[in-house]
């Protein structure tokens, strides 16, 4: 799934203006299952997704069903990146001392 969004957008989907943009097209495969959001129509790759979607930018308007849905998938993303973290610090200490091994030796 790819998004086309305007080329002034900001971090956080606004314009330059600080306004949400309009007119955002999104380039879904004809095939690909779509989970869409019933508040904005924007569509995501997961309900994972769409809950996380819906806890961020839907907050005051979404119901206690979807608030739990949201906090879990909040949750399970949190412990995955965690994992990812230290996995990238293992990564970079294995670097660090495998090339500072190599400087001593040469």
């Amino acid at each position: 799934m790819t998004e086309t969004a305007p080329t002034s957008a900001g971090p956080d989907g606004s314009n330059a203006d600080g306004e949400a943009p309009d007119d955002t097209a999104y380039d879904v495969p004809p095939d690909a299952p779509v989970a869409e959001c019933e508040y904005c129509g924007r569509p995501f790759e997961s309900e994972g997704l769409l809950a996380l979607h819906r806890g961020r930018a839907h907050e005051p308007a979404i119901s206690e069903a979807e608030r739990t849905a949201y906090e879990e998938a909040y949750e399970a993303e949190s412990g995955q990146l965690g994992r990812f973290r230290l996995k990238a610090l293992a990564a970079l200490v294995l670097v660090y001392f495998g090339l500072l091994i190599v400087y001593a030796v040469v």
